[in-house]
């Protein structure tokens, strides 16, 4: 494929995102959790700063290869979603920073809208295409029953989308259609066009399909949500990821900016020093990277210095049970962390990321008024 040449999105961390109403470690501190040995530090990606370039990064294994990837990725869903024409010099940026800091995993989706576009060409631009490891989804019901075509033509638009031949991981998005979907993502993974298979979802009531998919066997990977305030996860998904040998990628470390609601104004903790965290991101990507289960935890964002928080946290110790525990002990003590649930995703923030997604949520509205 010939690659194209192609083209400011700020907010602050405390009151990160917008509102999308119908979307519904060193090895000494990680061995208690029982991480393996395979979940390693290595060198930084080079191209980084000479600081973070000289810092070891957390990795995890793919238990199906043993593949190395980082333990940090970068979420695309509405941050990566723009209208065309819209500038993307800051999501250039974010994207450089996790790639210069060697966390290459970028998961998005046909369904984020513009997301994977914007993937694809900012990549091109920064000449990182082929460092990428591109966790993208399918989301496709067929002409009938058994029908490929649709999920067929999903791939090849992905493929266009990313420039890439090949997709390293592929979802089942949401579990729309599985039973079919499934066994098809096996059979491209046979034929070489993608790499892993996976599913992935983002809410509670579907953990039990996902643990009961995990445990039959033949899967890569489980994307599912988890964070310090929703463990969930903690419960079936990830002892049996464990138990199966399939990689964990996790959504939702932030819960949709509804942490940083929580922490708005609140000083870290003194004990966040013993395990390196210098921020509230750092705080919470380190509680999902912990979990000795968890391969890699996807956090999006479109403002570059918060990006420069979040892949803070792959250096340095990951906190061990003892500390996990006095984690959330910490976050009980925070007013209104235990109403979380009830609160709508990106509180405050109903007029950011307004791209193709938020463009047609709007005009349905319009239309149901």
């Amino acid at each position: 494929m010939d690659k194209p040449k192609t083209p400011s999105l700020t907010t602050n961390r405390r009151s990160f995102l917008g509102a999308a109403s119908v979307l519904g470690a060193t090895a000494a501190m990680a061995s208690p959790l029982g991480i393996p040995a395979a979940n390693a530090q290595v060198p930084a990606v080079p191209g980084a700063g000479t600081a973070a370039a000289a810092s070891p990064v957390t990795t995890r294994a793919i238990p199906s290869s043993n593949e190395a990837v980082p333990a940090l990725g970068l979420g695309t869903f509405l941050v990566f979603d723009l209208l065309p024409g819209a500038k993307r010099d800051n999501l250039r940026e974010v994207m450089k920073t996790y790639a210069d800091a060697g966390a290459r995993v970028v998961d998005t989706s046909p369904l984020y809208g513009s997301a994977q576009y914007s993937v694809g060409q900012l990549a091109t631009e920064l000449g990182i295409t082929e460092r990428l490891f591109i966790a993208n989804k399918v989301w496709a019901t067929g002409e009938y029953l058994a029908d490929e075509s649709q999920a067929r033509r999903s791939l090849e638009l992905s493929q266009r989308a990313l420039w890439r031949e090949r997709i390293d991981a592929m979802h089942v998005h949401s579990l729309v259609n599985v039973d079919v979907v499934l066994p098809y993502l096996r059979a491209w993974k046979k034929e070489g066009l993608i790499r892993y298979t996976a599913i992935s979802h983002y809410e509670n009531q579907y953990h039990e399909p996902l643990a009961a998919l995990v445990e039959a066997g033949n899967l890569d990977i489980v994307q599912v949500n988890y964070s310090i305030f929703n463990r969930a996860a903690e419960s079936r998904i990830l002892p049996a990821a464990r138990d199966r040998g399939v990689a964990v990628f996790t959504n939702m470390p932030f819960e949709k900016a509804r942490l940083f609601q929580v922490v708005q104004g609140r000083p870290l903790p003194d004990f966040a020093r013993e395990f390196g965290a210098a921020n509230w991101a750092q705080f919470f990507l380190k509680f999902a990277m912990s979990h000795p289960a968890v391969t890699c935890v996807l956090a999006a964002t479109a403002d570059p210095a918060h990006a420069a928080e979040n892949v803070g946290a792959l250096r340095g110790p990951l906190p061990d049970q003892a500390m996990r525990q006095r984690m959330v002990r910490h976050m009980e003590t925070i007013p209104g962390f235990d109403r979380i649930a009830a609160t709508p995703w990106y509180p405050g923030k109903a007029q950011m990321y307004q791209g193709l997604i938020r463009r047609s949520q709007g005009q349905l509205r319009q239309r149901l008024s």
